[in-house]
């Protein structure tokens, strides 16, 4: 049985492989400890096999682990409630959800922080209903209403996050191509506009534009996301999205190199003001 969604079960058997190695124990005396075969330690370290909550208790107990926030992030990766209390709500769409979506959220729900560079549409976080179903639809050709349906409920869902408590800390700079491309029509990109300009106002969001004046910049090679947790940056990942399939980076590496990326886009990127000076001249036809 697997318990979570694959990254998150990367990410959360590499914190308790460091967490264990802190302490000085190998494998097979921490599998003594909580009464267990070594295997079973390693698969839960390596990831390829899912851990209940109760055993992260264990594991976490054994390793004398104190800090209330990162036992509660821990417990969260293994599938129980998250850091603020909020089921895993998204269960309820397993049915039209694919597995990569559905990791995707899950780290959405469990993150302290987003930084994202969209070149072609909208935050999902930021979307209007209606700018939701336009971009759904034009993604997924030919699906069933019913479907679609669900589809833009979860999108919609989804922004609770930026409501919680503590807020998700969500940093994004758009391309100007985000805010021109008439998505939906006139009317549905008119509230659009004006629901960034709602969103960009909230302290917990930061939003700047990067007009086509900026000339050629590092995020020409294409959208991502960077997922931030306030207890440990061995947990941050970068997600890449492909028409097919998602792609999750977790080397320190790669992710000091979109950090790095993000940091200069930026800098290129009109201020927080300026941005909504500039979403306003799009709204009103400039």
């Amino acid at each position: 049985m697997q318990y979570g969604p694959a990254v998150r079960r990367r990410k959360l058997g590499t914190e308790l492989r460091l967490l264990r190695s802190r302490i000085g124990l190998t494998s097979i005396e921490a599998a003594r400890l909580v009464g267990w075969h070594q295997s079973k330690v390693s698969r839960i370290e390596t990831g390829s096999s899912g851990v209940k909550p109760t055993d992260v208790r264990r594991l976490l107990d054994a390793y004398e682990v104190q800090d209330a926030e990162l036992r509660e992030l821990l417990l969260a990766l293994a599938g129980g409630e998250d850091g603020g209390g909020r089921q895993n709500w998204w269960h309820a769409y397993r049915g039209v959800l694919p597995p990569a979506y559905r990791d995707f959220i899950s780290l959405e729900s469990q993150a302290g922080g987003i930084r994202t560079l969209e070149t072609s549409v909208v935050p999902g976080l930021l979307q209007t209903p209606e700018y939701a179903r336009a971009v759904t639809r034009a993604a997924l050709e030919g699906v069933a209403d019913d479907k679609l349906d669900a589809l833009v409920e979860v999108r919609v869902a989804r922004q609770e996050v930026l409501r919680a408590d503590p807020p998700l800390r969500l940093d994004a700079v758009l391309d100007e191509a985000v805010l021109r491309r008439r998505v939906g029509g006139p009317g549905v990109m008119a509230r659009q506009l004006e629901r960034l300009r709602e969103a960009a106002a909230l302290p917990q969001v930061k939003l700047q534009v990067l007009p086509f004046t900026a000339g050629e910049h590092i995020g020409i090679t294409g959208p991502f996301v960077i997922f931030s947790f306030s207890n440990t940056a061995d947990l941050d990942v970068v997600v890449l999205d492909h028409l097919t399939s998602s792609l999750y980076l977790e080397r320190k590496e790669d992710l000091q190199a979109y950090v790095e990326a993000f940091n200069a886009l930026q800098i290129h990127a009109l201020s927080p003001e300026d941005s909504l000076d500039y979403i306003a001249g799009i709204a009103a036809g400039a």
